[in-house]
């Protein structure tokens, strides 16, 4: 067996995880201590931002003894901790800020803006005052069935009926064969049936 086989020389020795680091960084701070400080520990209070370059067994030390209110009032202290609820931002109390004016669309009898209730669909009815069950739900007319309905003599409340008995009664009124080819009555004889033909693809009749 030769004394350095092939194998040796393949083997690699894995370097030090942490030796570049310790090369690059400072001594520690902490006094008498010769070890690469390469880790930070805060300076303290009114030096955010500020950091000591301690070694790993000095800066346990530190931090075990480190208190960021050393030499605070206990008032001091309390209100901290009261501010920090809040993010340090300042707050109101409801109901005493005098200077402040609700906006235009505010509605004084319910929390949120009107405008915002007034865009907002409400199929059941949670946000107005309760409706009663038992009677029909009115149906909003869109602009093509408003004018259909106009065009027939009637409003947006018509029912399914009333829209047909209407349109019989314009057609025997307003048919060719009843006036004689009047070209007037020919016309609205057309505007009655395109009126009937709209509503019927709604469903409305």
């Amino acid at each position: 067996m030769k004394p350095y086989p092939k194998y040796f020389e393949k083997l690699r020795i894995r370097p030090e995880k942490d030796a570049e680091l310790k090369s690059r960084a400072p001594t520690c701070q902490w006094d008498g201590c010769k070890e690469p400080g390469t880790h930070r520990a805060p300076v303290g209070r009114m030096a955010e931002g500020k950091y000591f370059k301690f070694c790993f067994d000095h800066v346990r030390e530190y931090n075990k003894g480190f208190n960021y209110f050393s030499g605070v009032p206990d008032s001091e202290i309390a209100r901290f901790q009261k501010e920090a609820a809040t993010g340090h931002r300042p707050t109101w109390t409801m109901g005493t800020n005098g200077g402040t004016h609700t906006a235009p669309d505010f509605a004084k009898q319910r929390s949120g803006r009107a405008g915002y209730y007034n865009r907002m669909r409400d199929p059941y009815n949670l946000f107005n005052e309760p409706r009663d069950h038992g009677a029909p739900r009115e149906r909003k007319a869109k602009p093509l069935e408003a004018k259909a309905l106009e065009t027939l003599g009637l409003d947006t409340k018509a029912t399914g009926q009333e829209i047909k008995a209407r349109y019989k009664e314009l057609v025997k009124r307003h048919h060719p064969d009843a006036n004689g080819g009047d070209r007037g009555s020919e016309d609205r004889f057309r505007d009655v049936l395109q009126a009937y033909r709209v509503l019927k693809q709604a469903g409305l009749c």
